[in-house]
């Protein structure tokens, strides 16, 4: 069984521009794992993420958490983690905004900002805002890749959607004071309306925030079972417009270094390519090369996600799920027809191994 690549809809160099209402949150009746995702460059250059999971495991049980991590600047320091159960979840009537108790997470009325604000953890009091500087997109008309053998009916799907480029502002307060997040941010929003394991065995995910362009990629190989299909999806933006975003893009590990603890292929060196065009018609190239440089961190999934999700997994045999977390600053090689661009950025990068 092959999944429906999400850019076979027409074909891989095709996306579409969100509306307000692609950013609906689904709140579907089946198995499945929802969420919105926030990261941030501040321009101090302080790195975070701020996150709302949203899961529904067969309709028998719902269950909420909010994720706040802030990178620590020193490597002999631990990073600030904090993953909270949500308690009495609802969604506004239009399912635009998220609401649990002393957690709030607003899409404006005019679709260009969310404001996140939580309470819940006295380590990390969040209060920011995120609005975008660049239309947001999704690879094909809807985003969505589909899994089984009858689409009509397909036995799972999963759908991201970006805003690459936006701006931030706000802080989050940690016992030592309030940490200014005044920068740049990405917005990811995904759905996986199936159990992880079997929509994925491996991820890579980049987050590129420069002074004149973002880029974000995010790709999953899909478990022997789904033909290890690589879907891929990612795009290139600068204020005001998207230069390019699509589907025929690639993640290549170019160096990796054996995980002693868990046998992984820790990726050390990358190659990232965006492929499309502009407007304009003109072929659009961008890459980014080179050595990671030292992971930031190593997340053994099991340790650390909600219970909830650990029962889904755990049930899996072979499942030994690890994300490796890299923020190298870098140089993305853009050309836009005979155009060349360097431009000097923050990464974010993950590589996740769930299964062989």
């Amino acid at each position: 069984m092959v999944p429906l690549h999400v850019g076979d809809e027409v074909d891989r160099n095709t996306y579409s521009e969100l509306t307000r209402d692609d950013l609906k949150w689904k709140e579907m009746d089946s198995t499945n794992v929802e969420t919105e995702t926030f990261y941030f460059v501040s321009d101090e250059g302080r790195i975070a993420m701020a996150q709302v999971i949203y899961s529904n495991v067969a309709g028998i049980r719902i269950t909420g958490q909010f994720n706040v991590k802030i990178f620590s600047r020193d490597s002999s320091q631990a990073h600030l983690w904090c993953s909270t159960p949500l308690s009495n979840i609802e969604f506004s009537q239009d399912h635009f905004s998220f609401y649990a108790d002393d957690c709030a997470l607003e899409l404006s009325e005019d679709g260009t900002y969310y404001t996140i604000k939580s309470m819940n953890d006295e380590r990390a009091i969040v209060n920011l805002k995120v609005t975008r500087t660049a239309p947001g997109f999704q690879g094909g008309k809807t985003g969505t890749t589909l899994f089984g053998t009858d689409l009509q009916n397909p036995w799972g799907t999963m759908r991201h959607a970006f805003w690459p480029r936006c701006v931030s502002e706000g802080t989050i307060t940690t016992k030592d004071g309030p940490v200014d997040f005044k920068g740049r941010a990405l917005y990811a929003y995904a759905i996986q309306g199936m159990k992880p394991h079997h929509a994925a065995a491996r991820w890579n995910f980049v987050d590129f925030q420069g002074p004149n362009y973002s880029a974000v990629m995010m790709e999953f190989t899909t478990p022997p079972s789904y033909g290890s299909t690589v879907v891929n999806v990612g795009g290139l933006a600068k204020d005001g417009a998207i230069v390019t975003a699509g589907c025929a893009n690639t993640a290549t590990h170019t160096a990796v270094k054996q995980d002693t603890d868990n046998d992984w292929p820790e990726p050390s060196g990358v190659r990232f390519v965006w492929n499309g065009k502009d407007k304009d018609g003109k072929p659009v190239e961008a890459v980014i090369e080179g050595p990671l440089g030292d992971r930031v961190d190593r997340v053994d999934v099991m340790a650390e996600v909600p219970g909830f999700v650990k029962t889904i997994v755990a049930s899996a045999a072979g499942t030994k799920p690890y994300i490796y977390q890299y923020t190298p600053k870098v140089t993305m090689k853009l050309k836009i027809g005979d155009e060349e661009i360097l431009e000097e950025g923050q990464v974010f990068s993950e590589a996740t191994f769930i299964s062989e």
